[in-house]
């Protein structure tokens, strides 16, 4: 369900700045993911079918916005460093350490695919540039894999926005029950590398868990 608070703040800024004020919103919600894309970028593409702001525009402002808000995670994630972004995120509201979690370890799997694609992932999308600060990951790479996976997204649902009118926000209902299914499968993806880890780490030990020693020369 839309909140209307959001909505309604979400209009406002659009009324004030025009396509800016689209870009601004999502780069808000990049680094605050509680903030909902399937509000902000369907309300843009409404907005720009009534005439409130080019349909261009705002393709290229939600994108540049998307841009910014991702490359201040980056710095973030970048200047923290792994455990102080933790705690930090610990402390923020409606942020999820397990969240974090599941996002690191998906970017410690697929390192520049997880940020393309990852745009295109409710809460990744936002989160996934923290690890790829954290590790440090090349400034022009994540620049355009984050412009490219974010044109994508964006415009689809900018688009759904400016076609559906009025309708816009049935696109929400379809991307909470998108989101469900993709977390719910990271969570699941994210149990099967700790299993693995743990096998190998237990494969490796000897009795007791130590590994065992080498067999010394006999000194007879």
């Amino acid at each position: 369900m839309i909140d209307s608070g959001t909505t309604q703040w979400v209009t406002g800024l659009m009324g004030t700045l025009g396509a800016p004020g689209a870009g601004l919103a999502v780069a808000l919600e990049n680094i605050f993911p509680p903030l909902p894309s399937e509000v902000i970028l369907p309300l843009a593409g409404f907005t720009a079918s009534t005439g409130g702001m080019n349909l261009y525009a705002a393709l290229l402002w939600t994108t540049l916005g998307s841009v910014v808000g991702a490359l201040a995670l980056y710095g973030i994630g970048a200047a923290l460093g792994r455990e102080r972004v933790t705690a930090v995120a610990a402390k923020v509201p409606l942020v999820k350490v397990a969240d974090i979690e599941k996002t690191e370890a998906w970017f410690e799997r697929h390192g520049a695919k997880a940020v393309f694609f990852g745009r295109m992932i409710p809460v990744f999308r936002s989160l996934i540039s923290v690890p790829a600060g954290v590790e440090r990951m090349r400034l022009p790479v994540f620049l355009t894999l984050t412009a490219l996976g974010s044109a994508l997204w964006n415009t689809a649902f900018v688009l759904a926005g400016f076609f559906l009118g009025e309708q816009w926000d049935v696109v929400s209902g379809y991307v909470s029950t998108y989101s469900k299914v993709v977390l719910a499968a990271a969570g699941l993806a994210l149990l099967v590398l700790v299993g693995i880890r743990v096998f190998r780490s237990s494969g490796t030990s000897g009795p007791g868990g130590r590994a065992p020693e080498e067999a010394r020369p006999d000194r007879s």
